[in-house]
């Protein structure tokens, strides 16, 4: 007899477990949902059943019916910002999330330099890491996903972390280019901010993407080695597609307000291919997460010794690349850091700067910020005239500086296309333009501005955002 109650028993602990909603992982307490919006609700059940969703912010009931593969999904309309509120989930079993904040959500995503800490890898540090991580407080609404390294070879639908608050510990472990974007965004629009963190150093921007989407923008460039449904397996984690698998995929199709994107080096040397990749990430990127208005705005990596070649114009290439994308991306911004590299290590330290910019420029293009010059100023045109070649600027209205001084970074060539260190002087009444000459060279035809691997420049606006590398010729 008591072994036919235990089995019983058993069964009916089996049903209630069925019973159980089970959430994303991006669902828990302390999470962040997009204002403004009809967001995406998901997750499973018991094939047929009714969950029940009762949202506090308006004490309103939905219910969605379980389809027979044991998924379901509703779109919640969710109000302006605010918070905090609590969300209640039912089956047979509720589950709560309490402390649920409503404002804007960005995915930051890339390789090292967006992977790297506020605490600083290993002798490499964070600018004003200390400050921000003593005087950390769950009061501050920003919160924090930051996904651990997750690679595999097929689609996953779970990840292993939750959305934490502001503390000391979350801000000391969170991507410093990530916190302090969302720390500039809050500041200045007082609203709850989500950041979502999926990273991995050295990895390519094709591990970030789905097959389909490398196929479609590169056919035949790829290789896919399918290994079977693995994950984490050390190796593979810069192949086609594992980031994406791994870290993207779990999130879909959660609402977001823009993504940020710090990749590129391990692209350096197929820059010509990185113009259709970026571009189709992108696309890939608002398709998936159902956020076609998404701004997309990214980092032009910085100056550095690459390959221990000082001379080489790889970086150069690879910097007007990415800039190019700017034109086949809409509702896109690029941050230039070109003021900030580092001769000795890849991940610069100044991650503050490189924040704000991203988050001056989301504020300038999504939120009206027009007092201020978010975005570089950019190559216009240039004029030949007596030995001097003139630069004209655009997207300076307020000028650039420094204003006389001898400009370092540019270089001036003949037609034997041999480039010799010019004086660049900023001494036109129109201070958009830039006089550019060399007593090596008295008929110039072209100019270049820090195209090689590791050149500096105090080039910039009345805003300190750096021009970016760009040469006026064509030649390979």
């Amino acid at each position: 007899m008591k072994r036919i109650i235990a089995i019983v028993v058993l069964i009916s602990l089996i049903g209630f477990s069925e019973a159980k909603v089970v959430l994303p992982s991006l669902f828990t307490d302390n999470m962040v949902l997009q204002r403004d919006t009809r967001a995406p609700f998901w997750g499973k059940a018991t094939p047929g059943s009714i969950v029940k969703i009762l949202t506090s912010w308006n004490k309103s009931k939905y219910s969605v019916k379980v389809k027979e593969d044991s998924t379901w999904m509703i779109s919640i309309q969710t109000p302006g910002a605010g918070g905090p509120y609590t969300l209640s989930f039912t089956d047979d079993e509720t589950i709560t999330l309490s402390n649920v904040l409503i404002g804007d959500v960005f995915l930051c995503s890339g390789q090292s330099n967006m992977e790297m800490k506020m605490k600083g890898y290993v002798s490499q540090p964070v600018d004003h890491n200390a400050d921000r991580i003593v005087n950390a407080k769950p009061s501050k609404p920003i919160r924090i996903f930051s996904i651990p390294r997750t690679c595999s070879t097929y689609p996953l639908d779970r990840v292993n972390c939750k959305w934490e608050e502001h503390t000391r510990e979350a801000v000391a472990n969170v991507s410093a280019v990530s916190y302090y974007f969302a720390e500039t965004m809050q500041n200045a629009l007082e609203i709850p901010i989500g950041i979502i963190v999926a990273s991995w150093g050295g990895t390519t921007i094709e591990a970030w993407m789905t097959e389909e989407s490398l196929e479609k923008c590169c056919p035949g460039e790829f290789k896919f080695d399918h290994l079977g449904k693995r994950e984490n397996s050390q190796g593979f984690e810069g192949r086609e597609a594992t980031m994406y698998n791994g870290q993207i995929a779990p999130l879909i199709p959660f609402s977001i307000k823009g993504l940020i994107w710090y990749q590129g080096e391990s692209n350096r040397t197929r820059y010509k291919q990185y113009t259709r990749l970026q571009p189709e990430y992108v696309s890939m990127m608002r398709e998936k997460f159902q956020s076609p208005d998404a701004g997309f705005y990214f980092v032009q990596i910085a100056p550095h010794l690459y390959d221990n070649d000082p001379n080489g114009w790889g970086s150069g290439y690879f910097c007007e690349a990415q800039a190019s994308t700017l034109k086949t991306i809409p509702h896109s911004g690029m941050a230039t850091t070109l003021d900030i590299g580092d001769d000795q290590t890849i991940h610069p330290h100044q991650k503050p700067i490189v924040g704000q910019r991203l988050a001056y420029i989301a504020l300038y293009k999504d939120y009206g910020f027009t007092e201020i010059e978010a975005e570089a100023p950019t190559y216009k045109s240039m004029t030949i005239k007596d030995n001097k070649i003139i630069i004209e600027f655009d997207n300076c209205h307020e000028g650039i500086s420094p204003i006389v001084a001898n400009i370092p970074g540019f270089e001036i060539a003949g037609e034997d296309r041999v480039f010799h260190k010019a004086d660049a002087f900023n001494n036109n009444p129109n201070r958009q333009q830039v006089n550019v000459s060399s007593k090596e060279v008295p008929n110039p035809v072209a100019v270049r501005f820090c195209f090689r691997n590791f050149q500096s420049s105090t080039l910039k606006n009345n805003f300190g955002i750096p021009v970016g590398p760009f040469r006026t010729d064509d030649w390979e």
